[in-house]
């Protein structure tokens, strides 16, 4: 048996074969769980890649943003389920105005962007979906580590420092319902997002140089398990935490 047999749960944020979401629902499957998907725009591509799981898992678009879209989400999530025990939040979106060193000239609409996309959707998943975790469970978001600054990075630094705050938060407000809140803080991963930041490369060279455990930016699958395992039952009395999946780069100085 795997350590989610019988579990029920629903992952975000699948774009590519390559994503952090797309190791952590095929992990999910062969440790047992019963997966349904989310995606948002491309949902004909997030169905294509979906089959490349052990077991093709349903699709529902969300919009994250889009109230009516939360309101009917866990009525679409039941038609495929009878329940929730899991839910992975692996969404984050910043337009280029407010990445790539322009931090000092980017605009409230683009930080307001950032901030509902990236960081109050974990509330407001979380929120659609406690109908269905009538029995508790837990809610893992991805994060990347924002104890300091880093270029290029700006706004989205800001949002995952938001993101980390949210989830202390309503780690704080869900727990009386037996409900879990924690962060996987992954080091940089060459996923399609993170191509998407102007100077990324720059970024991530330091890792394989500095984490203890040196760091292959190619290679996903850490940061999977650490979320799978969130998952499971053998975190029971673990909450508002932040597990980093880095090399241990976050613990080094120069």
């Amino acid at each position: 048996m795997g350590i989610l047999e019988g579990k029920r749960i629903l992952v975000t944020g699948v774009l590519t074969d390559s994503s952090i979401a797309f190791h952590v629902a095929r992990l999910a499957q062969e440790q047992g769980a019963t997966v349904v998907l989310t995606g948002y725009g491309r949902l004909s591509l997030v169905e294509r890649i979906a089959k490349r799981l052990p077991e093709t898992p349903p699709v529902l678009e969300l919009d994250v943003t889009d109230d009516e879209q939360l309101a009917s989400l866990a009525g679409r999530v039941g038609e495929h389920v009878d329940g929730l025990d899991g839910i992975v939040h692996s969404i984050g979106f910043t337009p280029q105005e407010a990445l790539g060193g322009n931090f000092l000239n980017t605009e409230w609409s683009d930080v307001a962007t950032a901030m509902h996309t990236s960081t109050f959707s974990l509330k407001s998943l979380t929120t659609s979906l406690t109908p269905l975790m009538k029995d508790g469970g837990s809610v893992v978001a991805l994060d990347f580590d924002n104890s300091v600054s880093y270029p290029i990075y700006d706004w989205m630094g800001v949002a995952k420092s938001a993101l980390t705050s949210t989830a202390r938060y309503l780690a704080r407000y869900v727990g009386e319902q037996d409900i879990r809140v924690n962060l996987v803080s992954a080091g940089p991963l060459s996923t399609m997002a993170a191509r998407s930041i102007p100077g990324f490369a720059d970024l991530a060279k330091h890792w394989p140089e500095r984490a203890p455990l040196g760091w292959d930016v190619t290679n996903p699958e850490p940061a999977a398990k650490a979320v799978v395992a969130l998952l499971s039952d053998w975190f029971p009395a673990t909450t508002g935490e932040i597990v980093h999946v880095d090399g241990g780069f976050h613990s080094t100085g120069a």
